[in-house]
């Protein structure tokens, strides 16, 4: 078992590593839904070559408090990162991880893969 093991890390590691992948994403305005607490959480984001420019909530059926707010301040956090590799807002996880989908969602149908040299 541990000769075929061995065998394996080899061939694997001699056959390279796959092309790197970065991805860019294209200026405009793009719209993303994700499942929040009480229902669909619909925002539009605002691509520019800089990354992401602005998001609106546009529909929600959310409490003011916990959910909206913590929908807010995760914005505030998107537009100042650039990342939805945040934490869940404590209190209102299901309102937060709705939003962070709905970001990712719009990022999505902005992206384009290219290959790095």
């Amino acid at each position: 078992m541990k000769i075929l093991l061995t065998i394996l890390l080899i061939i694997t590691s001699c056959l390279g590593s796959a092309p790197a992948r970065e991805t860019t994403y294209t200026t405009g305005i793009y719209e993303g839904i994700g499942q929040g607490l009480r229902g669909n959480i619909h925002l539009r984001l605002q691509m520019s070559s800089a990354g992401i420019v602005d998001i609106e909530i546009t529909e929600h059926r959310e409490a003011a408090y916990p959910g909206l707010a913590a929908m807010e301040e995760l914005l505030e956090m998107v537009l100042e990162t650039g990342s939805t590799d945040l934490d869940a807002i404590s209190g209102a996880t299901f309102s937060s991880r709705g939003f962070l989908e709905a970001v990712e969602d719009a990022l999505g149908k902005a992206a384009v893969a290219k290959h790095m040299q």
